[in-house]
C-alpha cells in the first residue's frame, strides 16, 4: 500500500495511477488524514498543489507523518511542505519555472539510481526551497532552481521539485520505481483485480434494484455499462440519448453493438429538438456544459419514471473529468471546466450514483474494456466529450453549424484512418470556431467558416503533445474539406500541447 496525500494538484491522481502501473496498489487520500491511519503504508507520497506556503490557507499534513519511519516522497508543493515543516525555508521565486526543464543530478541517491546526470523534467512552480532542513542535502539542481531535489537517506525522505508522474519527465517512471524499491513495496496490483473488485462492489451495493445507465457512446460509458451488466445482468437498462450533437453514424453504431453484441436492454431517446432549444443563445462554454448536463439528467429521470423502479444511475465518469472540474480528494483542485457528468448534476439527483471508473484514466479504461471482452471498435474508438459537438462549436450551437462540423469531422477521421495513423494519434477531430473569413472559391468571393483540426498524442490525457501529422496529409484534409463541405473556406491546424491548452477547445 502506498498512500498519496492529495494537496490539489492537477496531477495528484496521476501519481496514484503511475504507482499502480508499476504493480503496487496506491490510494489517494485527503491531506489532513491522521498519521495513525497511514501506519500500514509501505510508502507515502505528498502531491503537488496550487497553493503557496506563505498563504494562511495553505494545506498542511499531520506532522506526526514525519515520525512514522515510513519512506516519504514529496513532489513539487509536497517537497516544499516537507522542507518547511522539518525546519527549512520556502520563498517565492523571482522567476516562475514552468514546462520542460533540464535538471542536473548533483548527488548520488537511490531515488536516482540508474540515471545519468542530465535529466529532462517537467516543472510547474513559483515558490522554491531556499534553506534545507537539518539532515537533508541537495541532490539535483536546475538553472532557475538550485534546490530541485533533496534527500535524507537516514530517514528515507526525498523531495522532487519537478513532476516525475507526467510523461514529459523523461525518466519519471524510473524515479517512482526507485522510490517503490526504497519502500520495499510488493508488486501485486493488476487491472484484473480492479475489475473483480468493482463487479463485487456493484453487486453488493445494488442488490436486486434496477439500474439505469447513461450510455453516451464513448468508450467510458460503454465500459462502465459492460462492467455493471456483468455484475447485475438484466437489472440494467441503458439509455442512449441522441442529442443531435453526435458524430456522423454514431447512433446507428451504438444500437448495433449494444443490442446485437452485448445483448443489453438499450433504449434510444430522440431528443435533438430539446437540446437545440435549450442551447439557443448559449455561447459560454461552462453554461453549455451545465445546460447539457442538466438536460441529460432531466431526460434520464423522465425515462426512469417510464421504466419504473429505478434507484441507481451509472455514469462513465473518469478521474480526469472530476479533477478538471475542480474536484479532488483534497478538495482544492482548480476548476478547469465542468463535465456533463460532474458539473451538470443537480443537487437533488433522484438517483444513487454508480461510477465504477471514477478512479481511472483513459488507458486504464481501455484495458478494462479488453478484459471484459469488448470489441476493438469500442475499446479503441475516438474519445468523445459527453456534451458532444456542442463543445467543438465555439459560440452558439445551431443545427446548421452541427451539419458543417459533422461533415468536416468525418473527413478528418477518414483521412487519418486511411493513412494508418490512428494507433499513434490518440484523439483527432475538427473544431468549428466562431469566426468567418474572406476566401475565393470558383473565382468568386466567399465569406465562409473556418475549420480547425485538433490531433494529440498522449498516454493518459492529463498531458498531451500535438500530433506531428505529415504536411501532405494535412493538405489532403484541407483540400477535401474546402471542396466537399459547402460553407467552409479555410482550414487551420492546432499545434498547442496540453498544458497550456486542453484537448477540447471548450
Amino acid at each position: 500500500m502506498i498512500y498519496v496525500l492529495d494537496f490539489g494538484s492537477q496531477y495528484s491522481h496521476l501519481i496514484t495511477r503511475r504507482v499502480r502501473e508499476l504493480g503496487v496498489y496506491a490510494e489517494l487520500v485527503p491531506p489532513n488524514i491522521p498519521a495513525a491511519k497511514l501506519k500500514n503504508a509501505e510508502g507515502i507520497i505528498f502531491s503537488g498543489g496550487p497553493q503557496n506556503l506563505s498563504s494562511s490557507g495553505a494545506l498542511r499534513a499531520d506532522k506526526a507523518i514525519f515520525h512514522l519511519g515510513i519512506p516519504l516522497l514529496g513532489i513539487c508543493y509536497g517537497l516544499q511542505l516537507m522542507a518547511y515543516e522539518l525546519g527549512g525555508k520556502v520563498t517565492a521565486g523571482r522567476k516562475r519555472e514552468y514546462g520542460r526543464t533540464d535538471v542536473r543530478i548533483t548527488g548520488a541517491s537511490p531515488i536516482f539510481r540508474g540515471l545519468q546526470a542530465n535529466q529532462e523534467t517537467w516543472m510547474s512552480h513559483g515558490d522554491h526551497v531556499t534553506k534545507l532542513p537539518a539532515g537533508f542535502r541537495v541532490i539535483a539542481s536546475s538553472k532557475n532552481c538550485p534546490i530541485a531535489a533533496i534527500s535524507n537517506e537516514t530517514k528515507k525522505m526525498y523531495g522532487l521539485q519537478f513532476h516525475p508522474e507526467v510523461i514529459h519527465t523523461k525518466n519519471g517512471m524510473k524515479m517512482l520505481d526507485n522510490f517503490l524499491k526504497i519502500c520495499g513495496a510488493g508488486r501485486v496490483w493488476t487491472m484484473k483485480d480492479f475489475v473483480g473488485r468493482e463487479i463485487a462492489n456493484v453487486r453488493k451495493n445494488v442488490g436486486k434494484d434496477k439500474v439505469l445507465c447513461a450510455l453516451s457512446g464513448g468508450v467510458d460509458s460503454a465500459v462502465a455499462a459492460t462492467l455493471v451488466h456483468r455484475a447485475i445482468g438484466r437489472q440494467l437498462v441503458c439509455v442512449y440519448v441522441d442529442t443531435g450533437l453526435m458524430r456522423q453514424g454514431e447512433t446507428e453504431e451504438i444500437q448495433k453493438v449494444f443490442k446485437t453484441y452485448q445483448k443489453i436492454d438499450l433504449r434510444v431517446i430522440r431528443a435533438e429538438k430539446e437540446f437545440f432549444r435549450a442551447l439557443k443563445g448559449v455561447t459560454d462554454p461552462e453554461r453549455k456544459r451545465k445546460t447539457i448536463g442538466a438536460l441529460f439528467i432531466k431526460i434520464f429521470e423522465r425515462e426512469a419514471k417510464n421504466i419504473g423502479g429505478i434507484k441507481w444511475l451509472v455514469q462513465g465518469t473518469l478521474y480526469t473529468d472530476a479533477i478538471t472540474s475542480g474536484i479532488s480528494v483534497g478538495g482544492s483542485a482548480a476548476l478547469i471546466k465542468s463535465h456533463h457528468n460532474v458539473g451538470g448534476l443537480p443537487k437533488k439527483l433522484g438517483f444513487k450514483l454508480i461510477e465504477p471508473l471514477r478512479e481511472l484514466y483513459k488507458d486504464e479504461v481501455r484495458e478494462i474494456g479488453r478484459i471484459l471482452g469488448l470489441p476493438d471498435s469500442i475499446v479503441h474508438r475516438q474519445p468523445f466529450p459527453g456534451p458532444g459537438l456542442a463543445v467543438r462549436i465555439l459560440g452558439e450551437v445551431t443545427p446548421e453549424k452541427v451539419k458543417l462540423l459533422k461533415e468536416a469531422d468525418k473527413i478528418v477521421c477518414e483521412e487519418i484512418l486511411k493513412a494508418g495513423l490512428q494507433k499513434n494519434i490518440q484523439q483527432y477531430f475538427a473544431v468549428l470556431p466562431s469566426i468567418r473569413s474572406v476566401g475565393v472559391q470558383g473565382d468568386a468571393r466567399t465569406y465562409g467558416h473556418a475549420i480547425i483540426i485538433r490531433a494529440i498524442e498522449t498516454r493518459d490525457f492529463m498531458t498531451a503533445d500535438f500530433a506531428k501529422i505529415p504536411f501532405p496529409l494535412l493538405q489532403t484534409i484541407s483540400v477535401r474539406i474546402t471542396n466537399e463541405v459547402r460553407g467552409i473556406n479555410r482550414v487551420a491546424y492546432d499545434i498547442t500541447s496540453k498544458p497550456p491548452a486542453t484537448v477540447e477547445w471548450e
